[in-house]
């Protein structure tokens, strides 16, 4: 079953550490992903750009409305993220505790849907 696995963190969290704070966690992301991509489990993954680059795009009325920034004001921002592949929603939460944000922010875990080979 595949989860995505979305990491959610607040920058603020980030800035007050120090250097060396910020190695050691950057070290626990390059040993856990090691770890997932050893073990099979890992089928993609990325981080993302910071919030304030994002375009937010909505279409009202068949016009298409573009803006600058992040759709939602917010402390916390989606930085990245997991597509895993594992046994099942137990093995998936057991991933999502052992990404280093999770401590300071969350990480949401989603089923990834089935749509019975229907190409996307």
């Amino acid at each position: 079953m595949k989860y995505l696995l979305l990491i959610h963190t607040n920058p603020a969290n980030w800035a007050v550490m120090s250097e060396q704070e910020r190695n050691a966690l950057l070290g626990e992301y390059t040993a856990f992903n090691k770890e997932i991509t050893d073990s099979g489990e890992l089928v993609d993954g990325a981080p993302l750009g910071d919030a304030s680059t994002a375009t937010t795009v909505r279409v009202r009325g068949g016009q298409r409305e573009v803006t600058d920034g992040p759709f939602i004001e917010s402390k916390e921002h989606l930085a990245g993220y997991y597509l895993v592949d594992c046994e099942n929603l137990d093995r998936a939460i057991a991933l999502a505790e052992r990404i280093p944000d999770a401590r300071f922010s969350g990480v949401e875990v989603r089923p990834v849907m089935d749509m019975g080979g229907v190409e996307m």
